[in-house]
């Protein structure tokens, strides 16, 4: 036994000395005089150093880090070897507690902040993420990041870089900010608008940080006062703008309400003012679009909106910019303000589509604007996408009303456009006009005939088969409109085109929506009788297969009612009736939901019964005696003794069948 272990402690030893030795010849090659051969030794010490925590470890106690820093901040060094060394130091920084120590106490934090003033884009976002490992650990004092002044400004420069030196940053910031919101008293004279810069991007729907940001006092005044007087009209417009987003942005978080004063009577005020055509093109846009998603959510900040300094016939000029008589004399400015001037257009749309979200009033304000509708239209087939997106956006939002839909929508055949930018658009797009389209589609829609017409059965089909859970909404959410009261040939037609594969592949779709919706047009299919009849006489088998597993599955009550009203419109049925009186399983499972628990499932499955006993149908009374045998009647007359109104009325009518 003695031997044993003698033997396995030898063998632990060597190991050790193993590791240690091939570390030590990583740490050795980065002094190599050969700078090739020093930037292969830092690729293979990174190669070495993924997931081994043990290696890095070893690499740390023999002095790799110091050489790293130094090659890091060489101005000799190649650009690819200082980009490789930021790497590895990312790597090691991904270790343990220890190792992020190691390297704070080796300075590491202003060896990189220095990086980041080197142009190469790579070698920055390779320094940043390493910052962000550094940062986001609990044993780094993050004061380290404000030691410096230049440095706040510098970060907030390098956000717009790109995609990752946004999310770097930002997660940097939102790791600090509670030390950095205690130091804002240092930086409130000289560096109050980069720190509010700052400030509205960590708030951006953050309400942790937002949270923070609403209880911070500086100099003893709360941070959302010193925002109130940044937006006064004599501070630089910039000033104004940030402090409305930082505003918007806590607000939109949860961290302000949408009826405190500091919104209602000065940021939004604030961003309307910023929409006057006396501000430069960069300011309407971002007043605009600040504004339109400061009140996307709340009716009432819409209706105070739309009723101030005249908004809606403001952005009207948003068109027109910049006009043949317009103030620009710099031509510099106006042939920059032609390039851009699409981005008016967005963010006029985006405002629309904000303010007539909800509201009827405001919906009709718009339309009567001059040309809006004709606007829009144009907005649908501009070469901007985002214009595009915009404009669709706007009309879905104005599509919400049953007053548009049979004028403005009609007069102006919005549907062609709208068919047309289905064909071929970013999926991005395609959600929004297909929701749209499913507004279109409604009974009351006087669209709803042309747009049948047009062959967009197979166009919606296709939609239902998307990787995208909202597109396959919006194409079942469609047909589902569509099917509503329709007759029998344009039912067929949605059977035909969807087929029976595809139609019970989305009753077994993961997304509830999707479920939802397609339980809706099966429920629209399967309505009055003959249509019931027809459907179920070529489907029935596939039909009572997919209810039946709906009922048997763990579905919220929602999925398993409309289950249930499906199967009441089959028991309307002339002879699709006989497929559930035939079925003695399905005859339990309505009779388990006539005593569930839940008010709505007992009534759609009374429901049921009620339309299989019915008296003035051939084959009554012997569905009424099996039914009686089963047990159904115990279950009626306890029903009508039932606390809800509606389903002991149900009951009762039900049970009147029994005594005719």
């Amino acid at each position: 036994m003695l031997v044993s272990y003698v033997t396995y402690v030898s063998v632990i030893f060597v190991l050790m000395q193993e590791v240690t030795a091939t570390s030590r010849h990583y740490v050795d090659r980065l002094f190599d005089p050969d700078p090739q051969k020093v930037l292969q030794g830092v690729i293979d010490m990174k190669n070495a150093v993924i997931g081994n925590n043990k290696q890095k470890a070893n690499l740390i106690v023999l002095g790799a880090v110091p050489r790293l820093l130094y090659l890091l901040q060489q101005s000799s060094s190649s650009l690819e070897l200082r980009r490789e060394c930021s790497v590895v130091l990312g790597s090691l920084a991904m270790g343990t507690e220890n190792n992020i120590k190691s390297l704070v106490d080796c300075h590491i934090i202003p060896a990189l902040l220095q990086g980041l003033l080197c142009p190469d884009l790579i070698f920055i976002e390779a320094c940043l993420r390493c910052l962000r490992t550094v940062f986001i650990s609990p044993v780094t004092p993050v004061q380290l990041l404000y030691t410096d002044p230049t440095v706040i400004p510098h970060l907030m420069s390098l956000l717009s870089r790109s995609q990752k030196t946004q999310e770097y940053i930002t997660q940097i910031f939102s790791h600090c900010c509670k030390v950095f919101v205690g130091i804002l008293p240092l930086y409130a004279c000289n560096s109050l608008l980069p720190t509010s810069l700052c400030f509205s991007v960590l708030a951006y729907e953050n309400t942790q940080v937002s949270m923070t940001l609403v209880n911070v006092l500086v100099d003893g005044e709360l941070l959302s006062q010193v925002f109130v007087r940044m937006m006064q009209r004599d501070q630089p417009i910039e000033m104004q703008l940030t402090a409305a987003k930082c505003l918007t942005y806590m607000c939109r978080a949860g961290a302000i309400r949408t009826d405190d004063t500091c919104i209602v009577l000065k940021t939004l005020p604030c961003l309307v003012r910023m929409c006057s055509k006396e501000h430069l093109l960069e300011e309407r846009v971002e007043g605009a679009e600040t504004l339109a998603y400061l009140m996307e959510p709340d009716v009432e900040l819409q209706r105070i909106a739309s009723t101030t300094d005249h908004l809606v016939a403001m952005l009207a000029d948003y068109f027109k910019y910049p006009s043949s008589v317009s103030a620009i004399t710099d031509i510099k400015r106006l042939d920059h303000d032609l390039k851009h001037a699409h981005e008016l257009r967005q963010a006029a749309f985006k405002l629309y589509a904000s303010l007539g979200s909800n509201d009827e009033d405001i919906r009709k304000k718009i339309t009567e604007t001059e040309n809006m509708m004709d606007r829009i239209v144009s907005g649908l087939s501009e070469s901007s996408i985002k214009v595009r997106l915009a404009a669709v956006r706007c009309l879905h939002s104005l599509s919400r009303s049953v007053q548009q839909l049979r004028t403005s929508f009609h007069d102006h055949a919005v549907w062609k456009p709208l068919m047309k930018l289905l064909q071929n658009a970013p999926d991005e797009v395609l959600v929004m006009a297909s929701s749209t389209l499913c507004n279109l589609l409604l009974e009351f829609s006087p669209s709803k005939e042309p747009i049948l017409e047009s062959g967009v059965i197979e166009l919606l089909c296709s939609l239902t088969q998307s990787d995208s859970p909202a597109l396959r909404v919006n194409g079942i959410w469609a047909l589902m409109n569509m099917a509503f009261q329709a007759d029998q040939k344009v039912k067929g037609e949605i059977v035909r085109c969807l087929g029976t594969e595809q139609l019970f592949r989305l009753l077994s779709d993961p997304d509830t929506n999707v479920l939802m919706k397609t339980l809706g047009l099966l429920r629209n299919l399967l309505s009055t009788r003959p249509h019931i009849d027809q459907i179920m006489s070529s489907h029935g088998k596939q039909i009572m297969q997919a209810v039946t597993l709906i009922l048997e599955a763990e579905h919220s009550i929602e999925v398993k009612e409309q289950t249930l009203c499906i199967l009441a419109n089959i028991a309307d049925g002339n002879t699709a009736k006989e497929l559930i009186m035939t079925n003695d399983d399905m005859l339990q499972k309505i009779k388990y939901y006539m005593g569930h628990s839940n008010v709505k499932l007992q009534l759609a499955a009374t429901f049921c019964i009620s339309n299989l006993i019915w008296n003035e149908e051939d084959g009554s009374q012997e569905r009424q005696d099996k039914l009686r045998e089963m047990g159904f009647v115990d279950i009626l007359h306890k029903l009508t003794q039932a606390p809800d109104p509606n389903l002991s009325d149900r009951a009762k009518t039900a049970m009147q069948q029994y005594l005719a």
